[in-house]
């Protein structure tokens, strides 16, 4: 399973909190099939749980993975970096073999 560093989960609790949903939100995080590299991150605020998703907490903020992705992200750290190159969620995952040019996809 993913861990968020303190600096994440503080983004993603004030990012949840901006919503306007009704529903209580949680992080999904999920690896697809995709990009250059063969498989690429997906990130997104979701209401809705499968019976099957792995949850943790972290603080107030819940990360949910579905068992696919969780094998791609074990031991994986979601970190957020705030700078002058640029500000963003950066993933850094021990289980990569190979990233393409861009950055975006891994295998």
């Amino acid at each position: 399973m993913i861990t968020l560093t303190d600096t994440a989960s503080i983004k993603v609790k004030e990012l949840i909190a901006a919503e306007t949903s009704e529903a209580p939100l949680f992080l999904r995080v999920a690896v697809r099939p995709g990009g250059c590299s063969g498989m690429s991150y997906e990130m997104f605020f979701d209401s809705e749980l499968a019976g099957d998703d792995i949850e943790t907490a972290y603080g107030e903020v819940k990360v949910v993975v579905d068992p696919a992705s969780a094998q791609h992200l074990t031991g994986a750290t979601l970190d957020f970096k705030d700078g002058l190159q640029g500000a963003g969620f950066t993933i850094n995952n021990p289980n990569v073999t190979r990233t393409c040019g861009c950055g975006q996809s891994f295998s």
